[in-house]
Protein backbone atom coordinates (compact mmCIF):
# COMPACT_ATOMS: atom_id res chain seq x y z
CA UNK A 1 0.00 0.00 0.00
CA UNK A 2 3.31 1.92 -0.39
CA UNK A 3 4.85 4.62 -3.20
CA UNK A 4 7.81 2.53 -4.44
CA UNK A 5 10.31 4.12 -7.11
CA UNK A 6 12.85 1.91 -8.69
CA UNK A 7 15.24 4.29 -10.30
CA UNK A 8 17.57 3.00 -13.56
CA UNK A 9 20.54 4.46 -15.17
CA UNK A 10 20.28 5.31 -18.65
CA UNK A 11 17.14 5.01 -20.57
CA UNK A 12 14.58 2.31 -18.80
CA UNK A 13 13.49 1.06 -22.67
CA UNK A 14 16.70 -0.04 -23.86
CA UNK A 15 19.09 -2.80 -22.35
CA UNK A 16 17.54 -2.15 -18.76
CA UNK A 17 15.54 -5.51 -17.89
CA UNK A 18 12.47 -3.17 -17.75
CA UNK A 19 10.36 -5.93 -19.60
CA UNK A 20 11.24 -8.27 -17.07
CA UNK A 21 9.93 -6.32 -14.04
CA UNK A 22 6.92 -4.98 -16.18
CA UNK A 23 5.55 -8.89 -16.87
CA UNK A 24 6.65 -9.40 -13.11
CA UNK A 25 4.57 -6.38 -12.05
CA UNK A 26 1.60 -7.33 -14.03
CA UNK A 27 1.21 -10.90 -13.17
CA UNK A 28 1.06 -9.23 -9.28
CA UNK A 29 -1.76 -6.41 -10.27
CA UNK A 30 0.93 -3.56 -9.18
CA UNK A 31 0.40 -0.85 -11.07
CA UNK A 32 3.32 1.09 -12.56
CA UNK A 33 4.42 4.20 -14.27
CA UNK A 34 7.59 4.93 -16.05
CA UNK A 35 9.17 7.92 -16.76
CA UNK A 36 11.38 7.96 -19.87
CA UNK A 37 15.26 10.03 -18.94
CA UNK A 38 17.06 11.34 -21.78
CA UNK A 39 18.94 8.38 -23.75
CA UNK A 40 22.39 7.60 -23.57
CA UNK A 41 22.47 8.48 -27.02
CA UNK A 42 20.95 11.65 -26.90
CA UNK A 43 23.58 13.04 -23.80
CA UNK A 44 26.42 11.61 -25.60
CA UNK A 45 25.43 13.89 -28.46
CA UNK A 46 24.88 17.08 -26.55
CA UNK A 47 28.18 16.26 -24.70
CA UNK A 48 29.99 16.55 -27.88
CA UNK A 49 28.37 19.00 -29.78
CA UNK A 50 26.96 17.08 -32.99
CA UNK A 51 23.77 16.11 -34.53
CA UNK A 52 23.43 12.25 -35.37
CA UNK A 53 22.09 13.01 -38.67
CA UNK A 54 22.86 14.94 -41.40
CA UNK A 55 22.34 16.28 -44.88
CA UNK A 56 24.05 13.98 -47.31
CA UNK A 57 26.06 12.49 -44.56
CA UNK A 58 23.70 9.59 -42.51
CA UNK A 59 20.06 10.36 -41.70
CA UNK A 60 19.97 6.97 -39.93
CA UNK A 61 20.72 6.16 -36.51
CA UNK A 62 20.88 2.24 -35.62
CA UNK A 63 21.14 1.88 -31.50
CA UNK A 64 22.27 -1.45 -30.35
CA UNK A 65 24.54 -3.51 -28.60
CA UNK A 66 27.44 -6.14 -29.12
CA UNK A 67 26.85 -9.49 -28.42
CA UNK A 68 28.93 -11.04 -25.10
CA UNK A 69 26.57 -12.75 -22.90
CA UNK A 70 23.33 -12.14 -24.83
CA UNK A 71 23.46 -13.57 -28.61
CA UNK A 72 22.26 -11.33 -31.23
CA UNK A 73 18.94 -12.31 -33.17
CA UNK A 74 20.34 -13.42 -36.74
CA UNK A 75 21.01 -10.22 -39.04
CA UNK A 76 21.68 -8.06 -36.41
CA UNK A 77 25.24 -9.12 -35.78
CA UNK A 78 27.55 -5.95 -35.76
CA UNK A 79 28.99 -6.77 -39.20
CA UNK A 80 25.59 -7.01 -40.59
CA UNK A 81 24.27 -4.03 -38.90
CA UNK A 82 27.55 -2.13 -40.18
CA UNK A 83 27.23 -2.53 -44.00
CA UNK A 84 24.00 0.66 -44.13
CA UNK A 85 27.32 2.84 -43.06
CA UNK A 86 24.42 4.54 -40.75
CA UNK A 87 25.46 6.44 -37.00
CA UNK A 88 26.39 3.45 -34.76
CA UNK A 89 25.02 4.10 -31.11
CA UNK A 90 26.63 0.72 -29.69
CA UNK A 91 25.90 0.24 -26.08
CA UNK A 92 28.11 -2.27 -23.51
CA UNK A 93 30.67 -2.36 -25.86
CA UNK A 94 33.57 -0.84 -24.74
CA UNK A 95 35.20 -3.99 -23.01
CA UNK A 96 34.99 -5.31 -26.28
CA UNK A 97 36.12 -2.09 -28.93
CA UNK A 98 38.90 -4.35 -30.43
CA UNK A 99 36.31 -6.93 -31.99
CA UNK A 100 34.09 -4.26 -32.26
CA UNK A 101 37.10 -2.11 -34.39
CA UNK A 102 37.42 -4.98 -36.38
CA UNK A 103 33.54 -5.39 -37.14
CA UNK A 104 33.19 -2.31 -38.25
CA UNK A 105 36.77 -1.74 -40.07
CA UNK A 106 35.96 -3.58 -43.70
CA UNK A 107 32.74 -1.17 -43.67
CA UNK A 108 33.31 2.29 -42.23
CA UNK A 109 37.35 2.33 -43.01
CA UNK A 110 40.23 3.24 -40.62
CA UNK A 111 39.62 6.92 -41.07
CA UNK A 112 35.68 6.49 -40.17
CA UNK A 113 35.15 8.93 -36.94
CA UNK A 114 34.59 7.14 -33.02
CA UNK A 115 33.93 8.88 -29.89
CA UNK A 116 33.34 7.25 -26.81
CA UNK A 117 31.27 8.58 -24.15
CA UNK A 118 32.23 7.61 -20.40
CA UNK A 119 29.17 8.44 -17.41
CA UNK A 120 26.98 10.64 -19.89
CA UNK A 121 25.38 13.04 -18.23
CA UNK A 122 27.12 12.40 -15.05
CA UNK A 123 29.31 14.96 -13.14
CA UNK A 124 32.25 12.97 -14.09
CA UNK A 125 31.38 12.34 -17.79
CA UNK A 126 34.05 11.93 -20.03
CA UNK A 127 34.94 11.27 -24.14
CA UNK A 128 37.49 10.48 -26.47
CA UNK A 129 37.37 10.75 -29.71
CA UNK A 130 39.66 9.44 -32.31
CA UNK A 131 38.84 7.37 -35.92
CA UNK A 132 38.68 3.26 -36.35
CA UNK A 133 42.32 3.24 -36.61
CA UNK A 134 43.45 4.89 -33.17
CA UNK A 135 40.54 4.79 -30.97
CA UNK A 136 41.32 1.12 -29.45
CA UNK A 137 44.67 2.77 -27.79
CA UNK A 138 43.01 6.42 -27.08
CA UNK A 139 40.68 4.73 -25.05
CA UNK A 140 42.94 2.32 -23.12
CA UNK A 141 44.63 5.94 -21.60
CA UNK A 142 41.46 7.17 -20.89
CA UNK A 143 40.67 3.31 -19.19
CA UNK A 144 37.21 3.53 -19.56
CA UNK A 145 35.76 -0.35 -19.04
CA UNK A 146 31.90 -0.03 -18.64
CA UNK A 147 29.42 2.64 -18.79
CA UNK A 148 30.20 3.99 -21.92
CA UNK A 149 28.06 4.41 -25.27
CA UNK A 150 30.66 4.42 -28.53
CA UNK A 151 29.09 6.18 -31.54
CA UNK A 152 30.23 5.57 -34.98
CA UNK A 153 30.11 7.39 -38.18
CA UNK A 154 30.98 10.30 -40.84
CA UNK A 155 28.79 12.95 -38.57
CA UNK A 156 31.30 12.96 -36.13
CA UNK A 157 33.77 14.56 -38.64
CA UNK A 158 34.41 18.42 -38.28
CA UNK A 159 33.62 19.92 -41.36
CA UNK A 160 31.49 21.05 -43.98
CA UNK A 161 27.69 19.40 -45.00
CA UNK A 162 24.94 20.24 -46.55
CA UNK A 163 22.33 22.49 -44.46
CA UNK A 164 18.77 20.93 -43.92
CA UNK A 165 15.56 21.79 -45.86
CA UNK A 166 13.95 22.45 -42.87
CA UNK A 167 14.02 26.16 -42.26
CA UNK A 168 14.71 27.27 -46.01
CA UNK A 169 12.06 29.54 -46.96
CA UNK A 170 10.03 28.83 -50.13
CA UNK A 171 7.95 25.66 -51.45
CA UNK A 172 8.93 22.01 -50.31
Amino acid sequence: GQDVARVHSGDPSLYGAIGEQIRRLQALGVPYEIVPGVTATAACAALLGCELTLPGVSQTVILTRYASRTAMPEGEALADLARHRATLAIHLGVGQLERIVADLLPHYGPGCPVAIVHRASWPDQDSVRGTLADIVERARDKDFRRTALILVGEVLAPGDFQDSKLYRQGPG
